[in-house]
């Protein structure tokens, strides 16, 4: 696969051979700053100083890294780097995954009491998990109830992790502050879908990463080299569990 999900292709009954998901530092660097900067954007609070039309003096400060905590669903490659980006800011993160993980540096919670845990401090989610049955409304009316109120959202991972009209009353009664969206349940996102028209939702149109061709070409041709050599492939999908 030339992307990191591969949804669309692990239950193709007529591709029986070794499907890789593609792992790429291109691909993975993307991630890493579109996630750190939106996290930051939100953060600083800088849409209140860039979009100020009635010019109001407002010196308030944002508080420190430190003492915004950061769930990051999801400890895949993506999920991993973008953590780690965060934490050396001084985020405190902490990881979530469904099945136990152990991370160097990084607070790993798993299963949904692990889950409930993660949000229930969390003032900024990131959610960065493949699309399987399990993890589809990850985000729900009950889940996004456990932040903590004016909490903000960042999906870059796949649309479908995330209930939209439990996402849009959240938005509505204040619980979630706001929530920028790079991915859909369908793309491009139609032109009357409300997410584009609600003051409390940024959308930006599959952007946070890119497979890049120079870097990526070296992933798919180690993969080749290996395949040719009978060396155990990079990355290999696990078709029952979808990733």
């Amino acid at each position: 696969s030339l992307w990191a999900g591969v949804e669309r292709i692990v239950g193709n009954a007529t591709l029986p051979q070794p499907l890789c998901r593609m792992v790429d530092p291109g691909l993975t660097e993307g991630m890493v700053e579109w996630v750190v900067g939106h996290a930051l954007r939100h953060h600083l609070g800088m849409d209140r100083h860039i979009v100020n039309p009635g010019r109001v003096w407002d010196p308030t400060c944002p508080p420190l890294a430190r003492e915004r905590p950061v769930a990051m669903l999801g400890t895949g490659e993506l999920g991993l780097a973008c953590a780690r980006a965060l934490s050396a800011l001084n985020f405190p993160v902490t990881g979530w995954s469904r099945t136990p993980k152990q991370i160097d540096g990084i607070p790993c919670l798993h299963g949904p009491d692990g889950l409930a845990r993660a949000l229930s401090t969390a003032q900024i989610v990131v959610t960065l998990m493949p699309r399987t049955p399990e993890t589809e409304n990850t985000l729900n009316a009950r889940t996004l109830s456990l932040l903590p109120k004016g909490a903000v959202i960042l999906n870059p991972g796949r649309g479908a992790l995330i209930d939209d009209d439990a996402l849009l009353a959240a938005l509505d009664s204040g619980q979630v502050a706001h929530a920028t969206l790079d991915v859909f349940r369908v793309e491009p996102l139609p032109q009357d879908h409300p997410f584009w028209s609600h003051p409390g939702v940024t959308v930006t149109p599959h952007i946070a990463a890119d497979t890049r061709a120079s870097s990526a070409s070296r992933v798919i041709a180690e993969n080749i080299r290996r395949g040719e050599v009978g060396e155990p492939f990079l990355n290999l999908v696990d078709r029952v569990r979808g990733y």
